[in-house]
């Protein structure tokens, strides 16, 4: 059955076409990787056939423009730094860039508005919210404990969590992982809504948020079709617990965070920063614009400059959805041993890069992994996940080999969340810098159109 959101008022109805639906959390990789030339539909029929996808390809010499071909690493640098900066005059309070292109000095650059300097100077090295980007966390954790014996992808969910998920014998872990399940979304429930705004700062459990996502009518069959849910997540750190008695702090801490020597990357179970860290923005109710929901609009916070600081907001809603802090740093030394097999046995690295398509009527485009995404660019195939949460967007990137690595971190979330509401120029000033980041990461010119003017 189809239902409808109290959230999203005007927008249209739950997870039906393309209108923009109130959904925190909610992977943009349908908009940011469109960015680089990518149309992904999330909610097409069809069976979600697995296909194996290891190595990256470059895409068709034709595809990249000749004009800026063997730049420098000044000249990059100066692109990236000029096109951060229309982002930032276009209305992002601040941006964070990183790329790494293999030879061992990675770029960072950032910039922020003004007015955001009296609250804190905005370094690379800031603490960020990454939202959904904890998916490729959890997922790695879920497969080392498959390595180990103590997981199965196979496992059925009520083998973990007996009479929590409606049909869980039916349901695999495999299927959560790589979003087969067909359960619906729990960030689509209004019970969320006070959390997303700040104004309830109570503790969730993965335990809490499964509940909520489970309330509703599953949206399909399991395993016949793709349909991003964060409450698939929830349902996996569910399983973590359950099967390591130990907490998501703790198995982050223990298995990825301390042996990478990631000394700001954690999961967050209340407010709390660990370090400096980037403040994050959503513009105030009187000047969000009138096609953002009027219950969407009132966060909690301190009012600056036509802004609300949503810095101190608790992300525990996000669970194991989304609810990690990192930096763009630690995030890249992360992906690079993950892709280069440093935390996973290959045969798991194997499954973690087996993917089904995003959209059937595009079986060898975008394809969801375990907890991450692939799919051609112009510049050449990447592995990527995104994040949104309230004060903070990020998007970070890698090839097969983890050698290469970009990140774009971004101190607001509402013109992802809501493009059709603000102007087009914030939008287009976005997927540039993302564009040229990503193609930068591969060392090639971005794609004419993406180019700064």
């Amino acid at each position: 059955m189809t239902t409808r959101s109290p959230l999203v008022g005007a927008h249209g109805p739950l997870r039906t076409g393309p209108a923009r639906r109130h959904r925190r959390l909610r992977i943009a990789v349908a908009s940011s990787l469109a960015a680089v030339g990518l149309v992904v539909t999330l909610d097409q029929p069809g069976q979600a056939a697995a296909r194996s996808v290891e190595a990256p390809v470059a895409a068709p010499a034709d595809a990249v423009s000749a004009a800026g071909s063997g730049a420098t690493e000044e000249q990059r640098r100066a692109q990236l730094q000029q096109l951060a900066r229309k982002l930032v005059a276009a209305g992002a309070p601040g941006v964070i860039v990183r790329v790494d292109d293999g030879r061992g000095r990675p770029m960072r650059i950032t910039e922020q508005a003004p007015w955001t300097r009296k609250d804190h100077l905005l370094r690379a090295e800031d603490e960020f919210r990454m939202g959904s980007n904890t998916k490729t966390m959890m997922a790695t954790l879920a497969l080392q404990l498959v390595g180990e014996g103590e997981l199965a992808l196979t496992d059925p969910v009520e083998k973990w969590l007996p009479g929590q998920v409606p049909n869980g014998s039916a349901i695999t872990l495999r299927m959560l992982l790589n979003h087969t399940s067909g359960l619906a979304d729990y960030t689509e429930d209004p019970a969320l809504l006070p959390s997303f705004l700040g104004k309830d700062q109570r503790p969730w459990t993965s335990a809490q948020l499964l509940a909520v996502g489970v309330r509703h009518d599953p949206l399909f069959p399991p395993g016949t079709r793709f349909s991003y849910s964060n409450t698939n997540y929830a349902a996996v750190g569910a399983v973590l617990e359950k099967a390591t008695g130990e907490s998501l702090a703790d198995l982050v801490r223990d298995r990825i965070a301390r042996p990478l020597g990631l000394k700001h990357t954690y999961y967050a179970t209340d407010a709390t920063w660990r370090g400096p860290h980037a403040r994050g923005y959503e513009p105030d109710a009187a000047h969000m614009p009138p096609g953002v929901p009027a219950g969407a609009r009132d966060y909690a916070g301190a009012h600056r400059a036509d802004h609300v600081d949503v810095s101190d907001n608790n992300p525990s809603w996000g669970g194991a959805a989304g609810a990690m802090v990192s930096t763009a740093d630690d995030w890249a030394r992360f992906y690079t041993a993950l892709m280069s097999g440093d935390l996973l046995p290959a045969a798991q690295l194997a499954q973690l890069r087996t993917t089904v398509p995003m959209d059937p009527e595009q079986p060898d485009g975008p394809g969801s992994g375990l907890g991450i995404v692939t799919s051609p660019t112009p510049c050449g195939t990447v592995w990527a996940h995104e994040g949104g949460i309230p004060g903070y967007l990020s998007i970070n990137v890698t090839d097969s080999t983890g050698r290469r690595t970009a990140s774009v971190l971004v101190s607001t979330e509402a013109y992802s969340e809501y493009p059709d509401a603000f102007p087009a120029e914030i939008a287009e000033a976005d997927k540039t810098l993302k564009t040229a980041a990503l193609c930068a990461m591969f060392d090639k010119p971005a794609p004419t159109a993406a180019r700064a003017n």
